[in-house]
């Protein structure tokens, strides 16, 4: 079988030329006798291209020197203990709920008895969310040790297209799903974490861009593992890193590169948005979008059909042709596209055929 078009949320779908390269350096890489995944982490081998990949990761994501670059393990999901427990050592801290990430963020504070705000949510009353809550709904404490937000909701596919403005507030962001699908601007943000599995490589490596200032935070006598200063000083090989995503992702960015960077990216993914939109909203009464216009995520597309049973034929019509993983998540059901960066304008372009053959089938 051929090489399928892959709408998962994540693990998600990798650029071909990346997969290939790493197929061939899968056994022997760069003529060293030995894979990537039988390295030492300390060995000359590995460590170039662990370094390689910081660099390019500052490069292509313009990221400033006053971030330090640091891999863990655990994914946003450790992240969302390790925040409070470094960072809420006294004081406390605001969260804006916008789906179901956000409210896992939430509960890891509480578990820990920290305190926290939820400064605004945008939950229904049937706990479906639709939108990004906009400036003048926030409640925010001007004392807050920080704001977190999640950038991107894979879910209920909403997302911010302006960052708040938290008046001066450090912003810790989770990007798991929308890292990269752009040039962002650093200034609000004290943190930002994410996921590899959806923009960057596989699962099994999270990356965290954490600014300079924020270090003087972190609260004094957390375990060794759970406490950002170990990977600071250890840039991150206090023990085994997990080497084959860093280099899986050292193999995207290069490929990224290649194309031109984040400029060509952000340019596909406005082209993938505008189609997929474009359907959707040819047919509104057919091909239902769940989230609101202005909170569109450009990363997960989520929509509804007029019934079940359509919906359950559509999954399988499109699987047959070659279009797959379209199902929607388990807690909320319908159609979900997952368009990241990988997904490429002619994979959108083949769904959305697909979605208007579909219609005049079925309308």
């Amino acid at each position: 079988m051929g090489r399928v078009y892959n709408f998962s949320a994540g693990p998600s779908t990798l650029p071909l030329p990346a997969l290939e390269q790493i197929q061939r350096d899968f056994i022997d890489y760069q003529g060293t006798g030995m894979g990537v995944m039988e390295m030492s982490h300390r060995g000359k081998e590995f460590k170039k291209i662990f370094e390689d990949t910081k660099i390019m990761l500052r490069e292509v994501y313009e990221i400033p020197e006053n971030f330090h670059i640091l891999f863990t393990t655990g994914g946003a999901s450790m992240q969302f203990a390790m925040i409070p427990m470094n960072f809420l050592g006294e004081g406390s801290a605001d969260y804006i709920d916008t789906g179901s990430w956000s409210s896992k963020a939430i509960k890891e504070a509480k578990i820990q008895g920290k305190s926290y705000r939820v400064a605004a949510s945008t939950k229904g009353e049937d706990g479906v969310y639709r939108r990004i809550p906009k400036q003048e709904e926030l409640n925010l404490d001007k004392n807050a040790r920080f704001v977190h937000i999640t950038t991107n909701n894979t879910i209920f596919g909403t997302q911010y297209h302006t960052i708040p403005d938290t008046g001066g507030i450090p912003i810790i962001a989770d990007m798991s799903s929308d890292i990269m699908y752009k040039k962002i601007d650093f200034t609000p943000f004290g943190m930002i974490y994410a996921g590899a599995q959806k923009n960057l490589g596989p699962a099994g490596v999270t990356l965290v861009l954490l600014r300079d200032d924020m270090v003087d935070r972190i609260a004094d006598g957390l375990p060794t593992m759970l406490t950002y200063k170990t990977y600071i000083e250890k840039d991150s090989m206090f023990n085994t890193p997990p080497c084959f995503p860093i280099y899986v992702i050292n193999e995207v960015l290069r490929y990224i590169q290649s194309i031109g960077g984040l400029d060509t990216i952000s340019a596909w993914n406005k082209e993938k948005f505008d189609l997929i939109y474009g359907k959707i909203d040819e047919h509104p009464d057919f091909f239902k979008g769940t989230a609101e216009a202005d909170s569109r995520s450009w990363m997960n597309v989520t929509w509804r059909l007029p019934n079940e049973d359509l919906e359950k034929a559509f999954i399988t019509e499109a699987q047959a042709e070659g279009l797959v993983t379209l199902k929607g998540h388990r807690s909320v059901g319908g159609l979900r596209a997952s368009i990241y960066n990988a997904m490429p304008v002619e994979g959108v372009q083949k769904l959305v055929d697909f979605m208007e053959t579909f219609y005049q089938k079925n309308k």
